[in-house]
């Protein structure tokens, strides 16, 4: 399945810190439990890339 593909799949997402000063992505679904953990900073480059994702798609809608 390629990002641009719509799924029927359904799962939950959790973001927040944790003790340790990581920030987590939690992602859980029918058979999925995955917890990914990063450096404050790779976050922020993670939280970069989703809003540049988010401008772009509002410009496809746009059009």
């Amino acid at each position: 399945m390629g990002i641009d593909r719509e799924s029927d799949i359904a799962a939950n997402l959790q973001i927040g810190p944790t003790t340790l000063g990581m920030v987590r992505i939690y992602v859980e679904g029918n058979g999925i439990d995955l917890p990914m953990d990063f450096e404050p900073d790779e976050a922020r480059e993670i939280a970069e890339e989703i809003l540049a994702a988010v401008k772009s798609a509002e410009a496809m809608a746009k059009s």
